[in-house]
């Protein structure tokens, strides 16, 4: 045994070396495990949430104006006269981001659900606004006329100026895309997938607005969301349910290791959890005034926060809303997780099987499926 008799008779300084290499060598494999689960997550998750490519940069030289359109296809023209119902209450006015749709036909059927169902159980007339390019204006019209029945009657459709909102959507969170983006150039370094976060300034003549993702199935009206926003305290500006996996658990891992007893990351109903941004309640007039919310958007306040909580996210606006509510708790209504119901249980097979169900756990009546990571919606009693 000469190589074991040789470590006994290793100087006492070449012994202590020998141990801060071993030391070493330990941390850099704990790093590497972290540093390539995320980046498995990110890479899988990008590839599994979306399948479009980045909005091509020369449209954001364009300019342009909100064009109004009937689902019949003719154009209104100019600002929208008819907020408001027949009996003087507002219409919900409902923002879906679509675009990239022309060859995608995953994206075209998870849309056709999610307008299908809404329509179903709505009770009242909705203001729709579609944030997409020109090719998926059509494709919008062809479903809704086929999925909804007397659509004159429920619906007003309007398309949101892709070209000219992206550009000044642009100019509010270029700053900051690089702290939530998993790289230059991947889907969620768009500036149109931080389109809620700017929404308060590029939407000058709406008060509230519901956003939503295109992969959902409603099993209840979107009136009972709308009239959430009556539950907002004075300080809520924002409405948003919590993640339902453990990804920021992950994300702030490196916080929670120098802060054992923080709630950063920790499960509902006491953690801060993070939150999902598939159904977002937005008070634009609100967001207006909040003074915090608004001084955030400046140069460098986000910087200040990353560094402070160790933070980089790939998320878009949840992670921006996530990390925003790490500090300013009161800014946000926390939407019960029944009308966000997430589906994808990626985090349960990727290190965090143990406490997996303290996020992913949601009672009560389902009223939105969320098919995220492209997991598959139940079909539901009524279909």
């Amino acid at each position: 045994m000469p190589a074991i008799v040789s470590v006994y008779h290793l100087q006492p300084l070449q012994k202590l070396f020998l141990l801060t290499l071993c030391i070493i060598f330990i941390v850099l494999v704990y790093m590497t495990y972290n540093r390539n689960i995320d980046t498995k997550f990110t890479v899988e998750n990008n590839r599994l949430y979306h399948n479009s490519q980045p909005l091509n940069g020369e449209n954001m030289e364009h300019s342009g104006v909100t064009e109004q359109l009937s689902v019949s296809g003719h154009n209104k023209g100019g600002k929208s006269d008819s907020l408001h119902t027949a009996e003087g209450n507002e219409k919900p006015h409902v923002i879906i981001t679509f675009t990239n749709a022309a060859n995608n036909y995953g994206l075209q059927e998870k849309f056709r659900i999610t307008v299908k169902s809404l329509f179903r159980f709505s009770s009242v007339p909705i203001n729709l606004y579609i944030l997409g390019d020109e090719q998926s204006k059509t494709i919008v019209s062809d479903i809704l006329r086929d999925v909804v029945t007397n659509p004159l009657d429920k619906m007003e459709l309007l398309h949101l100026d892709i070209n000219n909102l992206t550009k000044k959507v642009h100019n509010i969170v270029q700053e900051m895309q690089k702290h939530f983006s998993y790289k230059p150039g991947a889907y969620f370094s768009d500036a149109l997938f931080f389109f809620s976060i700017a929404s308060h300034v590029v939407l000058p003549d709406l008060d509230r607005v519901i956003m939503l993702d295109a992969d959902l199935k409603f099993n209840a009206d979107i009136k009972q969301l709308w009239n959430l926003f009556e539950k907002f305290s004075n300080k809520c500006i924002i409405g948003i349910a919590r993640e339902n996996q453990p990804v920021y658990r992950h994300t702030f891992h490196m916080y929670r290791n120098a802060n054992i007893r923080t709630r950063v990351g920790d499960p509902p109903p006491d953690g801060l959890t993070g939150f999902n941004s598939g159904v977002l309640l937005l008070d634009l007039d609100k967001m207006r005034q909040s003074k915090v919310y608004n001084s955030v958007l400046k140069s460098g306040e986000i910087e200040k926060l990353t560094q402070k909580y160790m933070f980089k996210g790939h998320l878009g606006d949840q992670d921006f809303f996530t990390l925003l509510s790490m500090e300013y708790e009161d800014l946000f209504y926390v939407l019960p997780c029944t009308w966000n119901r997430q589906l994808c249980q990626w985090w349960k097979n990727h290190g965090y099987e143990s406490v997996f169900d303290l996020y992913f756990r949601c009672e009560g009546h389902i009223n939105i499926y969320h098919g995220n990571c492209n997991t598959p919606i139940p079909k539901l009693d009524w279909e």
